[in-house]
Parts: C-alpha cells; sequence; structure tokens
C-alpha cells in the first residue's frame, strides 16, 4: 500500500513538472457603472390580534389497556 502511494505521488509530481505554463496575455476585468434613481420600499399596516397565554390545572383520566399474548403453537 505505501508502495503504491509513493508511486502515485511520483507520477502526479511528474505530470506537473511535464508541462510549461506561460502567460501569454495579461487578464482585466470588465468595466461596471451602475447608476440608480430613487426608490423606496413599501410600507405596511400590521394589526395583530390580542394573545393571552396562560396555564390550567386539569385531571385526564388515562385508560387501561390489558395485552393477551397469542399462543405460540
Amino acid at each position: 500500500m505505501k508502495n503504491a502511494i509513493k508511486i502515485l505521488m511520483g507520477v502526479s509530481c511528474l505530470s506537473f513538472t511535464a508541462c510549461n505554463v506561460e502567460k501569454t496575455q495579461e487578464g482585466q476585468v470588465p468595466d461596471v457603472n451602475i447608476t440608480t434613481t430613487g426608490g423606496q420600499l413599501p410600507e405596511y399596516n400590521i394589526q395583530t390580534p390580542e394573545v393571552t397565554v396562560g396555564t390550567e390545572n386539569k385531571t385526564v383520566e388515562v385508560p387501561t389497556v390489558e395485552v393477551t399474548p397469542a399462543n405460540k403453537n
């Protein structure tokens, strides 16, 4: 396994050194001119309902469950 990793590393290093990259032209970003005028966000009148939150103690009756296993024949 270690030998395979060494071989792959060697091949990848050779592939990078086997090509010659030379910049032949300078790059340039495009000129951008943005002109905006005015603008306004919409206005909203929101009326929300009044909500009252509280707690209340309740007694809940829980049913009794009986389980009868099936016969294993």
